[in-house]
């Protein structure tokens, strides 16, 4: 028994260990080279390294050089097994309001190693709020609308089954 509780400190430790000393902008800017690729770009005025987050404020998101969006705080937020990333306060370019809502005042990604294939997402803003889910496997996209609000630009996107409107796509 006593072998049991040390092996589960040890590894208790080596996990706390991992996580304290990860290395969390090195892995930022791996990923801002993976979007370089597909030639979107973040551009950050600062960033704070917490104990298991990772914090841009005010973010601007380029594609193809355009300005798309702002983003007022992008958190990134990990325990390994469970990762959460949180943004507050998107703002699309002007050029995009007949497109899409131009505001976005909250949104969650999460994913767990218990569902590996999938994340889910949470998001209120303009258009009022979004549940939905990614299916990693499959490779597609569903989010429904939870209440409606600003939605005309994309409805013709959307489609309405008894529990009102929902976005589906494949990625």
């Amino acid at each position: 028994m006593q072998m049991v509780k040390k092996i589960f400190i040890a590894l208790f430790i080596a996990w706390f260990g991992l996580l304290l000393f990860m290395p969390k902008q090195e892995i930022y800017y791996m990923l801002e080279k993976e979007l370089e690729k597909k030639e979107i770009k973040i551009n950050e005025k600062s960033m704070e390294e917490g104990l298991f987050s990772l914090t841009l404020k005010q973010a601007s998101v380029y594609v193809k050089g355009i300005p798309i969006a702002t983003i007022e705080e992008l958190r990134f937020f990990t325990m390994l097994f469970y990762t959460k990333v949180e943004l507050e306060t998107l703002l699309l370019d002007d050029s995009l309001k007949a497109m899409a809502p131009q505001q976005t005042d909250k949104a969650t990604l999460s994913h767990s190693l218990i569902t590996p294939l999938s994340a889910s997402i949470h998001a209120e803003g303009s258009f009022g709020g979004i549940e939905g889910n990614i299916d990693l496997k499959e490779r597609k996209l569903h989010l429904d609308f939870n209440e409606t609000k600003e939605i005309e630009m994309i409805r013709s996107q959307l489609k309405k089954d008894e529990k009102g409107w929902y976005y589906e796509t494949s990625f």
